[in-house]
């Protein structure tokens, strides 16, 4: 049974989410004149991410991901000299943990306060072998929304067998509002120098390229539409935007910036911040007219923009790509803040 869970904040931000697959269903974020806007696309009704529809289309709307959230080249791995043949639910590898990952399963739920701030409490058990992973994997996420205006999603992992985790959301925005037409006209800045290159399956070749002189570089804020069309392999490949960024770190696991996001006309604005080293930019390239919305209207490419938060995809194929082995004596943990503002709803101005 699909359980709704809503976190507000003093300032009128309304976040929904579910018990199944943690999906973030709605971020409401308010305006001036008292309406609000959500910026999150969606499903029309919370039983619709249950049908036949939703699971062959299958756009992970809002989910957490896992165990290992985007590509395991021919869903195969070698860990301590065993091979672990995987789920392959995209071609010949697995994707986002697989056809039954995180995102297509009720999590344990409960609301909780965390210094006066609401917070979603989920958990799930991924127990030995689901989808071809070794080690009983406790899974927990919370979603905490602050007065500050930040959406901080917390991860925290424990196996009970050395295995691999990757856990990130696969929540699409749109700040001009969900269904309002497309995401080209944001202009968006990510904190990296360069990316990992991918071969027409969106797999990664190995390489880590520079974004210098490329249309993957966003160092200075652009629009997303700015270069999309370019004719480079990464942009053929993906039809738009499918690709990780290596971010840059003072260190190792900080919360750091990652990107920024702003819709010109509304002045509405979205800053992440992230412990990871990875940053997927997709910009909703697969969406179709079989996707119907909210309001009972269908999505088509590039409705929404996704920013997931990741190690390196195909970590477990590439020894030079940021570990993501975890042992019995270990947690994985990773913390992931969506900071929101607008012209009407000014972000409290504070470090991270």
């Amino acid at each position: 049974m699909i359980k709704v869970y809503k976190l507000h904040n003093k300032n009128g931000i309304e976040v929904t989410a579910l018990n199944f697959g943690g999906i973030i269903h709605s971020i409401k974020i308010p305006n001036r004149d008292g309406s609000s806007v959500d910026i999150v696309l969606g499903l029309n009704s919370y039983n619709d991410y249950l049908s036949e529809v939703y699971t062959k289309e299958n756009p992970y709307f809002g989910g957490i991901i896992g165990r290992c959230s985007n590509i395991i080249k021919d869903g195969t791995f070698v860990l301590e000299g065993k091979a672990y043949i995987l789920d392959k639910n995209y071609i010949e590898h697995n994707l986002h943990g697989g056809s039954i990952g995180f995102d297509k399963v009720f999590w344990t739920s409960e609301m909780v306060l965390r210094e006066n701030n609401p917070v979603l409490k989920l958990s799930y058990l991924s127990k030995d072998m689901e989808e071809g992973f070794p080690g009983n994997l406790e899974v927990m996420a919370t979603y905490e929304l602050t007065d500050e205006n930040e959406l901080i999603i917390d991860y925290l992992a424990k196996t009970d067998k050395k295995t691999v985790v990757n856990l990130t959301n696969h929540t699409y925005f749109n700040l001009k509002g969900e269904g309002n037409g497309n995401i080209l006209d944001h202009i968006l800045y990510i904190n990296s120098d360069t990316y990992t290159e991918n071969n027409k399956d969106l797999v990664p070749t190995g390489l880590l390229k520079k974004v210098q002189n490329t249309p993957l570089d966003f160092r200075k804020p652009k629009t997303i539409g700015s270069d999309i069309h370019s004719a480079h392999d990464q942009l053929i490949y993906g039809n738009g935007y499918d690709q990780n960024f290596c971010l840059k770190k003072r260190s190792e696991n900080s919360l750091e910036i990652a990107a920024t996001v702003e819709e010109p006309v509304s002045g509405r604005r979205m800053e992440v911040f992230t412990t990871s080293p990875g940053l997927q930019l997709y910009t909703g390239n697969c969406l179709n007219e079989n996707i119907i919305g909210k309001q009972n209207r269908p999505y088509f490419p590039k409705a929404g923009f996704c920013l997931e938060t990741q190690a390196f995809p195909d970590s477990p194929n590439n020894p030079h790509f940021p570990k993501i082995e975890l042992s019995p004596k270990q947690e994985y943990r990773q913390t992931t803040v969506y900071r929101f503002s607008t012209n009407d709803l000014l972000a409290i101005d504070r470090p991270i």
